[in-house]
């Protein structure tokens, strides 16, 4: 299996030889100089692997952590940072990377990190095409059509949706879609999940069509045919 890495690195320099070097090994990669260029990417794509500067124009490579968690993205981070103090360290792994390697390093060594972190992390197997009814997701391409017309998504958007479609006529409680998708749960007052579904019933629900999201009062969603 071809794993893609994402490297976000300013110095173009290192970005340029870790291109190289993860290409000779096998990988695909794309890359990002800086924090907007990163989001930007990963709103695009979802790599296996995220090799982050810590000390790119902001946004920097802590808050690119942060907010991959706090939207529940658990791609795996090594994080790449010439400061050697240990509160420097602590940070990195408090913002959420998995691994952490200082500059310079051995390439050697970088490659045996990203092949722990996959074995820890290994993606999940690819399913071709999710169909309910006359709803098909793509979750490799991050497409998805209703009645032959495709769905214009945001990320989040797209992720409830794949959820909900690969566990069509189960019904999701708050809880747990608030830890699949987010990484934790916002409470029973929370307002964030009600207000995607009704995105996504906008989306969906169009004239002539059956709504495929369904409420079950007390308890959370269910996607399936009426």
């Amino acid at each position: 299996m071809t794993h893609t890495v994402l490297i976000a690195e300013d110095d173009r320099a290192i970005r340029d030889s870790l291109t190289r070097a993860l290409q000779l090994q096998g990988y695909r990669v794309s890359t990002a100089a800086d924090g907007v260029q990163t989001l930007a990417a990963l709103a695009e794509q979802r790599p296996d692997l995220l090799v982050l500067d810590v000390m790119m124009p902001a946004p920097d490579g802590l808050e690119i952590c942060r907010r991959l968690r706090e939207a529940g993205d658990r791609t795996p981070v090594l994080m790449l940072t010439a400061r050697v103090e240990v509160l420097d360290r602590i940070a990195g792994l408090d913002a959420g990377a998995d691994d952490y390697l200082v500059k310079p390093f051995d390439v050697g060594e970088l490659f045996a990190r990203l092949r722990a972190l996959l074995r820890r992390h290994p993606p999940e197997p690819a399913e071709d095409v999710l169909a309910v009814g006359d709803l098909r997701v793509e979750p490799v391409a991050r497409r998805a059509w209703r009645a032959g017309a495709e769905l214009e998504l945001s990320r989040t958007e797209f992720d409830l949706l794949e959820l909900l479609t690969r566990n069509a006529g189960a019904v999701l409680d708050q809880a747990t879609v608030y830890e699949r998708i987010w990484g934790y749960d916002f409470g029973p007052g929370s307002k964030n999940l009600a207000v995607f579904i009704g995105y996504l019933r906008r989306k969906l629900d169009r004239p002539g069509l059956a709504p495929l999201i369904h409420t079950v009062r007390g308890v959370g969603y269910t996607l399936r045919e009426s």
